[in-house]
Parts: structure tokens; sequence; C-alpha cells
């Protein structure tokens, strides 16, 4: 992939992994090119489920409150950008603007990804990061097949159901 500019992602849903029981978000682009399934925690997931699904909880779970704090400052944020993976690690960069000013905060791919959601800002991915994870094979630990890989790749949101803690 040469282009370096960031990919636009979507959640596709989210999974738990068959061996591992962990949860794994599904980002794929709008051109269903790529697909990047990014290992998280239980929690984590289940801010972005509550999100997908649309449930209101009944106090702000911390997300909530994260992006009510910065609203009430008057930041905003603009995007997160899944930047960087190191030794099986996702990094991700969540952009604000405050006052006319860009900021940028170091993050978990799955905090930027629960945050974004709540300010509906877009989610990207660095080209050099769908690479890094093609050439580590990711999917492999999901199965040993080409069919495991097939799927997340053709993946349908209905076809992932609603993840379940």
């Amino acid at each position: 992939m040469a282009d370096s500019e960031p990919i636009r992602m979507q959640i596709k849903g989210l999974m738990l992994d068959p061996s591992s029981k962990l949860p794994i978000v599904i980002l794929r682009d709008d051109e269903s090119r790529y697909v990047l399934p990014i290992w998280i925690g239980v929690f984590e997931a289940n801010a972005i489920a509550l999100r997908v699904e649309e449930i209101e909880t009944p106090r702000p779970m911390t997300h909530d409150l994260l992006q009510a704090a910065l609203n009430e400052v008057g930041v905003e944020v603009e995007k997160v950008l899944i930047s960087d993976l190191q030794e099986n690690t996702f990094f991700a960069v969540i952009y604000l603007r405050h006052d006319g000013k860009q900021l940028t905060l170091d993050s978990r791919p799955s905090d930027a990804i629960a945050l974004a959601l709540r300010a509906e800002a877009p989610i990207f991915v660095l080209p050099k990061v769908l690479d890094s994870a093609k050439s580590l094979d990711m999917t492999e630990s999901l199965a040993d097949d080409d069919r495991m890989k097939k799927w997340l790749e053709d993946v349908d949101p209905e076809e992932l159901g609603k993840y379940k803690m």
C-alpha cells in the first residue's frame, strides 16, 4: 500500500475471538477493500457495543463522561487515527480542536473508538498499520485456514450479531 493518506474506516461489528474469548472490534473501509480486526478489552468492547446499539445507560459511562467534559470546556473531537502497530499492540491518536488550535492525545484504539462514536467523529487508519497487520497475519489467531480470513474480508454487519458480555 504505497498511499500514505489515512483510510476512513467504519465499525462493522464486534465479535469474540473463538480461541481466546477476547472481544474484537472489526473496522472496514467504505469500499470494503480493507478490514482490520483489533483485539480489545471487555470494558472497552462494552462501551463500544452500548453506543453501536444506541443503548442509553442511567448514569454516564467513562467515555460518556469524557465526551461531556470535552463539550463543557469547548473541545471538539475532530477524528481518531489508528496510527501504529508495534509488537502486536495498536496505537491511536485522538485529534481535538480547542479555540482554533489542534491538540492530540495518545490513546488505546479501543478508547479512541469509543470516544469517536460518542462524538460522531470519523475513524481513520494509516496504511502502514494495515500493511503491518497484514504482514503479521493477525487474523491467523482466529483460524488456521483461509475461511476465517475470507469471512473477515466479506463480513456483513448482520452476520456479526450482537456483542454479548
